[in-house]
């Protein structure tokens, strides 16, 4: 077969990103969620990044994420800060146009990660699995969620991620004919969406080289591999000259290396500290600025104040072992069973957390099963899809725990949901998903 025919057979129904871009469209304006409360400032519009855009686009530079004049920050990486305050500019700080545009674009991105879900099935379990995998991603509620309500990264990075596992599975010749040799074109797109993923969520990189090895292993033979890792190397140049400019301006700003984020040392402070439940509440800087910390972090500037937060993490370490591996144990089961809502005594409120939760814990067990399923029978892409799900939380059982922090895995969690319950229908005979039983 072609690579043109493959790639056809391969592309999702046009329907399939206009529903979904249309009823994340339609909601996003009948139920007025781009309307952020004016509270603190508006903090609620963007949190820190929209503070950021806000200081870029009434020309104070890239700076000051909690309030006031503080200067300079690395706080979080540009990417998306950048599209936000390029709207700000356009359309006015902190206004209602400015979000419905934003949150705009957020259903556009997860409209194309329809698309991309509907690759992903298609080339690793079938058009069947495809077909349903992306009509869930395009109807689910819970996904559409973070493009309507959430003025931050995830619709953007968990768009690229899927994108660049799609490339990945092209490159490889999933469900279709390995290509006859590797390309430069591929590897160059390869590299500039890794370098776009950096700069929109660092913590997703850990997949980079894992997804670079899986598509070398592809090409076992010595000559393959010698062109395969000089265009590797051409893909990491290409991916460290995306992220180039930001850290030249890190070094400008900081005079010191700075490739993604600078808040590590103050997210650990706060995460283990002994006042530490494990959830995700709480802010690292107050964003008021008669508050102490507020101040102390403006007097010290933002890496020294990280720096002296980081050493104090470690002091938390050495003195709380026991207590850091407990949050650590509880932010593992909230990463994967959802952090519980504060509901009241109202039994309707209740009844909605009770059906949140088991949603997303049901989105887990069975991705998680869809896995173990997948690895036994060697279904391709299992292992980068276990990697994926191995590597990228880990970050966040340490750190925090939040709903959010998932979604970048939802494409893969929903193509093994679909491929589990298509099993189980042709062992046992019944049908959900349309799949053919077994007579």
């Amino acid at each position: 077969m072609s690579g043109d025919a493959a790639g056809k057979d391969f592309r999702a129904p046009r329907a399939l990103f206009w529903a979904a871009l249309g009823i994340r469209l339609v909601y996003l304006t009948l139920a007025h969620t781009y309307r952020t409360p004016p509270a603190n400032h508006h903090f609620e519009f963007g949190w820190e990044t929209g503070r950021v855009a806000a200081s870029l686009a009434a020309g104070h530079g890239y700076s000051s994420p909690f309030g006031g004049n503080t200067g300079p920050t690395a706080w979080m990486v540009p990417g998306f800060t950048l599209l936000l305050a390029g709207i700000f500019k356009l359309f006015g700080i902190y206004t209602n146009l400015s979000a419905w545009v934003i949150l705009a674009l957020n259903c556009v991105f997860q409209a194309i990660t329809a698309s991309l879900v509907y690759e992903m099935g298609a080339r690793t379990a079938g058009r069947r699995n495809a077909l349903w995998a992306g009509w869930i991603w395009a109807l689910y509620p819970g996904i559409l969620q973070y493009a309507v309500k959430w003025i931050w990264e995830m619709s953007l990075s968990t768009m690229l991620f899927a994108a660049v596992l799609v490339l990945g599975m092209r490159m490889r010749g999933l469900g279709a004919e390995l290509p006859r040799t590797q390309r430069v074109r591929d590897w160059a797109w390869f590299g500039l969406l890794w370098g776009a993923i950096a700069m929109t969520n660092p913590t997703l990189l850990l997949m980079a080289p894992v997804e670079g090895v899986w598509i070398l292993l592809a090409n076992p033979g010595r000559k393959d591999w010698v062109r395969g890792a000089g265009l590797a190397l051409l893909s990491s140049a290409v991916c460290a000259v995306v992220a180039l400019p930001w850290i030249v301006r890190n070094e400008l700003a900081f005079h010191a290396f700075i490739p993604t984020r600078d808040n590590l040392g103050a997210e650990l402070a706060m995460a283990w500290s002994p006042d530490a439940n494990g959830f995700p509440w709480g802010a690292t800087v107050p964003t008021t600025e008669q508050a102490p910390e507020h101040q102390r972090y403006a007097r010290m500037g933002e890496l020294a104040y990280v720096r002296m937060r980081g050493r104090l993490a470690k002091e938390f370490a050495r003195r709380y072992p026991g207590h850091i591996w407990r949050l650590t144990a509880l932010r593992f089961y909230m990463f994967w069973c959802g952090v519980p809502h504060a509901t009241g005594d109202s039994w309707k409120a209740q009844a909605a957390e009770f059906v949140r939760g088991s949603a997303y814990c049901f989105g887990s067990i069975t991705g998680l099963l869809g896995l173990a399923l997948a690895l036994r029978r060697r279904l391709p892409a299992a292992g980068v899809f276990a990697c994926a799900i191995l590597l990228l939380p880990v970050v966040y059982y340490f750190v925090t725990a939040g709903s959010r922090f998932r979604n970048p895995l939802e494409p893969i969690l929903v193509v093994l949901t679909v491929y589990l319950f298509q099993q189980a229908e042709l062992r046992w005979g019944f049908s959900v998903f349309g799949q053919k039983t077994a007579s």
